[in-house]
C-alpha cells in the first residue's frame, strides 16, 4: 500500500510545490484541474508537439504519491510552514490501495468519436456498435492519438468528404492518424511523411494494425501532386512550408491545415495569399482547421 497526500494550490505556487514534493522524497507528483467536471474546468492544449501554453490551472489539485504514510505526512508538516504554501490547502493523507496500474492507464483512454460512424479506438477496447469504420490506435510516442482538437478536426473533414480520394499527402504525419483515415476512405494512395524516425517508424506499425497500405518516410518521398494534402504541424512551419505545401496540390485539389489557433489564422491566410485562398471551415477550443480548394 502507498499513501497520497493531496493539496489544492493557484497557479503560480504549483511548480514551488512541485519541486518541494519531490525533495521530500514523493515518488510521483501530478497536476490537475481542481475545478475538473465543473462549470470552472479549463482546457489546456498546447499547440501540437509543443509544451502547454501553462504548466497548471489557476485552482490546481496537486497529487503526490508516498512510500509510506509518516513521509507523506512529514511533507504535509513542512510545506504548511512555507511561505510558498500562502493560498494553498492540504486535503490530507489518504492510502492508495494496490491496483492493477495498466489496467487502470488504459481506462484513462476511451473510444474517440469522430463522427457518429467514425471513432478511434484503442486495442484495449471493442468497437462502438455504432462505428462503420474505426481506427485501432494506442497512445504512443508519435503526435495524434485523436484527442487533441487539430486531429479531430482533421478526422472529421476527412469523414465529411463524398468524392473519393485518390492520391493524399500526409505531411509531419506524426502517428500516422491521418493518413490511416484517408485509407479507411478509400484513398488509392497515401505517402506519409515526417522528420521523425520514430513517427515514420509508429504510421507503418499503425497502418499495419488498421490492416490498410501506406508509403512512410521522409520529405523526399513526397513526389508530384495529390488530390488531397493535409498537414496538422505548427503555424510557423505551416507558413515556410507554404510554397511547397502548394505545389504538390493539383489543379481542383484540396489543402487541408491545421495545428493554428484562432489569433494565427489571418497570419496563414497572408501567408497562402500567392497560393491559393485559405479559409477556417471548423474551429474547436481555440483552434481553427483551415482548408482551400486550388
Amino acid at each position: 500500500m502507498m499513501f497520497e497526500l493531496g493539496l489544492v494550490c493557484p497557479e503560480a505556487s504549483v511548480q514551488d510545490i512541485s519541486e518541494a514534493l519531490e525533495a521530500l522524497d514523493a515518488l510521483s507528483v501530478s497536476v490537475e484541474d481542481a475545478d475538473t467536471q465543473s462549470e470552472s474546468e479549463q482546457a489546456l492544449f498546447g499547440e501540437p508537439g509543443m509544451p502547454p501554453p501553462k504548466e497548471a490551472w489557476q485552482r490546481s489539485k496537486v497529487v503526490a504519491l508516498f512510500a509510506k504514510e509518516v513521509t507523506a505526512h512529514d511533507a504535509e508538516r513542512l510545506l504548511l510552514v512555507q511561505d510558498f504554501f500562502t493560498h494553498c490547502q492540504s486535503l490530507g493523507v489518504y492510502p492508495v490501495e494496490d491496483q492493477d496500474w495498466v489496467t487502470l492507464t488504459q481506462s484513462q483512454f476511451q473510444p474517440v468519436e469522430i463522427t457518429p460512424d467514425f471513432w478511434i479506438v484503442p486495442t484495449w477496447h471493442e468497437p462502438p456498435a455504432q462505428a462503420k469504420r474505426f481506427i485501432r490506435l494506442d497512445p504512443g510516442l508519435a503526435f495524434g492519438t485523436g484527442t487533441h482538437p487539430t486531429t479531430r478536426m482533421c478526422l472529421r473533414w476527412i469523414a465529411s468528404q463524398k468524392n473519393p480520394f485518390t492520391r493524399v499527402l500526409d505531411y509531419g504525419c506524426g502517428s500516422g492518424i491521418l493518413a490511416i483515415a484517408a485509407a479507411l476512405h478509400g484513398a488509392q494512395t497515401v505517402d506519409a511523411v515526417d522528420i521523425d524516425e520514430a513517427a515514420i517508424s509508429s504510421a507503418l506499425l499503425n497502418a499495419k494494425a488498421n490492416g490498410v497500405t501506406l508509403h512512410a518516410g521522409h520529405s523526399e518521398l513526397a513526389v508530384g501532386a495529390y488530390d488531397t494534402v493535409l498537414a496538422n504541424i505548427l503555424a510557423t512551419p505551416l507558413k515556410v512550408l507554404a510554397p511547397l505545401l502548394c505545389s504538390h496540390v493539383k489543379p481542383t485539389g484540396h489543402l487541408v491545415l491545421a495545428g493554428i489557433l484562432e489569433r494565427q489564422a489571418q497570419e496563414l491566410q497572408q501567408a497562402y495569399a500567392p497560393y491559393c485562398k485559405l479559409q477556417a471551415s471548423d474551429q474547436e477550443d481555440g483552434w481553427v482547421l483551415m482548408t482551400a480548394t486550388l
